[in-house]
């Protein structure tokens, strides 16, 4: 299976606690490609992808397509985990150069991240 940064694959989740996405879902792997490669890593960051519209940086908007997504789903980075490769049931398609941009935006947010000149900003607490 050839695994690569951005592509959409299926991936077994459970099992969870609480409010972690789980189930059998599509997911986005978000990991560097030379750590994908490198057999010495077991497991890979991805991102849950879900059919409900989320608000904000955290949730960007994913078109269908060459994706392999049937209708327009939403990233949740918010549920960033890692997962060891043998969860991956399929690859079935590859996001967007923009959606990976708007991807790394996200992370940079979430994870208290800059990149050069950047400065990423989350939603305000309600």
């Amino acid at each position: 299976m050839k695994l690569g940064r951005g592509a959409l694959v299926v991936v077994e989740l459970d099992p969870t606690i609480g409010h972690e996405q789980h189930g059998i879902r599509p997911c986005i792997i978000v990991s560097d490609p030379d750590v994908i490669g490198d057999q010495r890593f077991h497991l890979v960051g991805v991102v849950p992808v879900t059919g409900t519209p989320g608000e904000g940086i955290l949730y960007p908007a994913l078109e269908p397509g060459k994706s392999g997504l049937s209708r327009r789903s939403f990233a949740l980075i918010d549920h960033l985990r890692s997962i060891d490769k043998r969860r991956i049931r399929r690859v079935f398609g590859e996001i967007a150069r923009d959606e990976i941009a708007a991807l790394d935006d996200g992370l940079a947010a979430f994870l208290g991240l800059t990149r050069s000149g950047d400065t990423p900003t989350l939603p305000p607490i309600q």
